[in-house]
């Protein structure tokens, strides 16, 4: 299926044409037939001579409706411009060529109607002027009479020609789907309609509505009149949302694919096809994007190196799911005009909080083209998840694996330069906390996270493969340490001497742990002691007593030769030829590693 939206000044003949072609009545409503001119979206289609079909979005040409009118013409590929040649090119001719060049459409067909009236070459090389100069200057003209039937055949084959040349919409697109219509259907509930761009929906779906983020579920489908299971874009559909109350959903609002979409209140954006440079822009605006218009209140950011300034920040009254290279355009409602057309440019740009922000933010978005740029968004945010990139329509996967300026952690995307210099921080960082506090050597890496701002802290890690860390420092112990083969040789030299004299008793009487009188003439007190716990050169059995590292498997290698019987704590005390204050921690740690345990009487047996 294609879809194609009418244009043109009001009684034109657009509905009755879209009525000529299709043999369907696309007013629904009495009073659009009653006063014979539309005021509300109408739909209609019909099949061509090659065997495609066409739906037409009929839309009103009043210049009281002009919001209705986008609203029609907004989510659709291609139009179909209407100028009447009794007489010829009108006011809202001119508006409606206003609003399709700010959308950028490119693809229509120019028709001249009542070309029974009067000769429709003078209407259509009027038309032709006006056109020249904007997207669709170069489109086809046809001549029809919808009351005659004249020119229809040939209509029908210009439209063959047209939606030929329409670009193949992609069928595994996230679905976002602008509500045109919504009302409610006796038995079944509520109902929306819409045209599908791209991407599938089908029966039993589970869908997002925005704003609000409300999950909803596809109770059913139709197109072009008849229940599908399923429809793929481009299409007219007609979807029944399950449990839906009607007064929730109307015209602006939309359907997207959960989890693929990013809704965004604050968007930057670069202007053109308007009748203003943006430093002249009103601050209060309509922005009409899909079916959908919403006020904004409008900042111009600078030059950005041009003459006149063509970017600017928007803050939607409304947040909605929009992407990197969305075509919307701005209307100034108090003037009844189009204020200029857009194309977004970042829908997650950052704060302008100081003096100048606006400027700079500019010159960097005069380096934005709307289109995928995932390396440059990488580099523009230093940090960002490929799933966000995605959902902002910036990510192109391909471009991503085969560019070094990006390193990957995870689904966290860094760029290289923002993450080396955050690897010269970390060392820094670590070294100088090494300084200050030797006996507790390396940074924690939650501690890491925090002082580089990381969100994670499998970013910390990803770091440590990047110069200059890179072999410079590891992950050992929850902690980023310097690489050293032996974590002792980071310890003071005061500190390793304390510890040879504790070794050289312990290796005459290895469960004498030296007392507290003893510790403190040696200067271990309770931050030392942790240190070389920390290290692996001490044994902590309970607070003040240290052994040697294995001290609880040698003694329960000594505590065999008791038999393999209970023994008591006096038995095992004199065994391990140690005192009480060590013999009980000592055993209590064994029955915690599982070499010994309690008997019934209270005394202790060895489990192997």
């Amino acid at each position: 299926m294609h879809v194609i939206a009418t244009a043109g000044h009001v009684d034109h003949g657009k509905s009755t044409l879209v009525r000529a072609l299709t043999g369907m009545e696309p007013d629904r409503w009495a009073e659009e037939r009653r006063r014979g001119m539309t005021i509300d979206l109408g739909f209609a289609w019909t099949g061509l001579p090659s065997g495609e079909t066409v739906a037409f979005v009929d839309v009103p040409g009043h210049e009281r409706f002009v919001g209705t009118m986008l609203a029609g013409v907004g989510p659709v590929p291609a139009v179909m411009f209407v100028v009447a040649a009794d007489e010829g090119w009108m006011p809202q001719s001119t508006e409606h060529l206003d609003a399709l060049a700010a959308l950028g459409a490119g693809h229509g067909l120019l028709v001249i109607t009542r070309s029974d009236l009067m000769e429709p070459e003078l209407a259509r090389d009027e038309a032709r002027e006006h056109l020249a100069g904007t997207p669709l200057a170069d489109m086809k003209a046809v001549c029809v009479s919808g009351a005659t039937g004249a020119g229809l055949d040939e209509l029908r084959a210009a439209l063959d020609e047209l939606v030929a040349r329409l670009p193949a919409p992609d069928p595994d697109a996230d679905v976002r789907l602008w509500v045109d219509r919504a009302f409610t259907i006796r038995g079944a509930g509520t109902v929306v309609t819409g045209t599908l761009a791209g991407g599938r929906i089908a029966v039993d779906d589970e869908l997002l509505l925005e704003p609000g983020g409300r999950r909803v579920g596809v109770r059913g489908l139709q197109s072009l009149g008849e229940s599908v299971p399923a429809a793929t874009g481009v299409a007219r559909v007609a979807v029944n949302l399950r449990g839906l109350p009607r007064q929730t959903v109307g015209r602006g609002d939309v359907l997207v694919t959960p989890g693929r979409w990013l809704t965004t209140d604050v968007v930057d954006v670069r202007l053109h096809a308007g009748a203003e440079p943006a430093g002249e822009l009103p601050e209060q605006l309509s922005l009409h994007i899909g079916a959908a218009a919403v006020p904004v209140r409008a900042r111009p950011l600078g030059s950005g190196g041009r003459p006149h300034g063509d970017t600017a920040r928007l803050t939607l009254r409304t947040a909605l799911p929009l992407r990197v290279g969305d075509r919307a355009l701005l209307r100034d409602p108090g003037r009844h005009r189009i204020t200029a057309g857009l194309t977004v440019l970042d829908v997650r740009p950052p704060p302008l909080a100081r003096r100048g922000a606006a400027a700079r933010r500019a010159a960097v978005l005069n380096g934005m083209t709307g289109g995928p740029d995932a390396v440059g968004e990488v580099a523009r945010r230093g940090l960002v998840r490929a799933a966000e990139l995605a959902a902002m329509g910036a990510l192109d996967a391909r471009e991503l694996d085969r560019d070094a300026r990006v390193v990957r952690a995870g689904d966290w995307l860094l760029d290289r330069e923002h993450a080396v210099a955050l690897a010269d921080r970390l060392l820094a960082s670590v070294a100088a906390h090494d300084a200050a506090d030797p006996l507790d050597p390396g940074l924690p890496l939650g501690a890491a996270r925090r002082l580089l701002d990381l969100p994670e802290t499998r970013l910390v890690e990803a770091l440590l493969d990047l110069p200059p860390a890179a072999g410079q420092l590891v992950s050992r112990d929850g902690r980023v340490r310097r690489a050293s083969d032996d974590p002792a040789d980071a310890l003071p030299a005061a500190l390793r001497a304390a510890l040879a004299e504790v070794r050289a008793g312990l290796e005459v009487d290895r469960f004498a742990a030296p007392d507290a009188n003893r510790l403190a003439e040696l200067g271990l007190g309770p931050k030392q002691l942790a240190t070389l716990v920390r290290a692996g050169e001490l044994t902590k059995i309970t607070d003040g007593v240290y052994l040697l590292p294995g001290a609880e498997h040698a003694a329960a290698e000594v505590l065999t030769g008791l038999g393999d019987r209970e023994f008591t704590l006096s038995e095992a005390r004199q065994a391990l030829g140690t005192s009480r204050r060590v013999a009980v921690p000592l055993l209590e740690r064994l029955a915690r590693l599982g070499l010994t345990r309690r008997t019934p009487d209270g005394n202790h047996r060895l489990t192997h």
